[in-house]
């Protein structure tokens, strides 16, 4: 009888990991960034339909790298574990800790026990009644899960463009400078060429904590071009920076409002 061919854990966990890295840095990049009245989600994506950054629940967001329906399974399986911990107990027991936790596990069974891991990042963030208390958590595709403070980028070059976000960000930032910052970090290559990335390429998105009850706003259009477009010294505008615009819900695909929770369509 023959001998099964051996090899050795950790050069199992080293390929695996290896697997994921490659795939997630062919990704096109998301950046995470704090800034004064919430959390901006930056991501390049041409695609209106499907979307890297999405809301789970009154004040959490969820943004995703790598493999589409590897990540899109994971945004719908946290909207109902939101849905259904809300409706069981208070919606104030819906934490983006919580959350974290459970896809941490989630990740890290597919990790060890499935033939192939994910080949996905993700952040869950939740915006807080101020600034110190807003979370933004990364989780890889081994299950570990970072405490971020401030800011994150993942997918592509991720490493480079977290230094360059590290120098550039500062607590206090407004929407229109952090929005700014994001997208000339997107547009830095790996090598010192610069690409122009204009409003069609990208997906922006808001935890904003003035909004009642439901934070997570959706930037486009006009509004995207003004912000993007602000003189700096006009960016310090009154807390109707959004306009009346952010005062309305946001419509879902279909052109209605959609329910609080609610997976967007694909």
């Amino acid at each position: 009888m023959s001998m099964p061919f051996y090899v050795p854990p950790e050069q199992v966990m080293k390929d695996r990991a290896d697997f994921a890295r490659k795939g997630i840095a062919r990704g096109r990049s998301v950046v995470v960034v704090g800034y004064d009245r919430g959390i901006a989600f930056v991501a390049e994506n041409p695609s209106r339909a499907l979307h890297k950054v999405s809301e789970i629940y009154d004040r959490i967001a969820f943004a995703a790298v790598g493999r589409y329906n590897e990540f899109e399974s994971l945004r719908v399986a946290g909207i109902r574990y939101a849905d259904l911990r809300g409706y069981s107990y208070d919606r104030t027991d819906v934490t983006a800790r919580a959350l974290a936790n459970t896809y941490a596990q989630t990740l890290g069974a597919v990790f060890t026990q499935e033939s192939k891991p994910f080949e996905i990042e993700i952040v869950v963030a939740e915006v807080g009644a101020d600034s110190d208390s807003d979370q933004i958590f990364r989780l890889t595709y081994d299950g570990s899960v970072a405490d971020e403070r401030g800011f994150v980028a993942m997918g592509g070059a991720s490493d480079a463009a977290e230094e360059r976000l590290g120098t550039g960000w500062r607590p206090g930032m407004t929407l229109s400078e952090v929005l700014r910052l994001a997208v000339d970090v997107l547009g830095a290559g790996e090598n010192g060429e610069r690409r122009d990335l204009d409003e069609a390429q990208l997906e922006v998105a808001v935890l904003d904590r003035d909004r009642p009850r439901r934070s997570f706003r959706r930037i486009v259009g006009p509004l995207l071009t003004r912000l993007l477009g602000e003189p700096r010294e006009t960016t310090d505008a009154p807390a109707g920076l959004l306009g009346a615009e952010s005062t309305a819900p946001e419509p879902d695909s279909s052109g209605g409002s959609p329910s609080p929770g609610s997976p967007e369509a694909p």
